[in-house]
């Protein structure tokens, strides 16, 4: 028997205090570690300064929206049982799944760089995705390239 759909609650997100923005708190929420959060509002906003610092661009959320947009997936793929085989099925991300897995892979790939601060690994994959390239967008080009593989089993999709 399929399961029942359940309608997920959102939190609303209050925008951070420097900038304004929901998608910078989200940024903050996710790198911050063990509830504190002072010490990763204060690495974020200095990577965000550096980056822009380096780029030479005015504005630090310019920077920062313009490297969200370039790691968010369009599509991904989700295993689906289907007469006894496991399909990789292409989906559409979409709305908050896409917000999350931006952040998700954002940060991962921040911290997987070694040898430096934390300010440094944000400031530096701020600026990789800023320029289409790093860590985090080769993982959403992963994604899309396994989700363009498996078009054929996209007619497997139910909506």
């Amino acid at each position: 028997m399929p399961r029942k759909k359940t309608k997920a609650l959102v939190r609303e997100i209050p925008a951070d205090r420097l900038y304004n923005s929901v998608q910078v708190q989200r940024l903050i929420n996710r790198v911050m570690l063990n509830g504190k959060k002072q010490l990763a509002e204060r690495l974020v906003y200095n990577g965000m300064q550096k980056a822009a610092d380096k780029l030479k661009v005015q504005n630090p959320v310019d920077v920062f929206d313009q490297a969200i947009g370039n790691v968010k997936p369009a599509m991904e793929t989700r295993s689906r049982r289907v007469g006894g085989a496991n399909y990789q099925i292409p989906f559409e991300v979409k709305g908050q799944r896409q917000n999350h897995l931006t952040m998700m892979w954002f940060v991962a790939a921040a911290r997987s760089r070694k040898g430096m601060s934390m300010e440094d690994r944000l400031a530096l994959e701020l600026v990789d995705a800023y320029n289409n390239t790093g860590s985090a967008v080769k993982k959403k080009e992963d994604t899309h390239k396994m989700a363009d593989a498996n078009r054929a089993f996209a007619h497997f999709a139910r909506y």
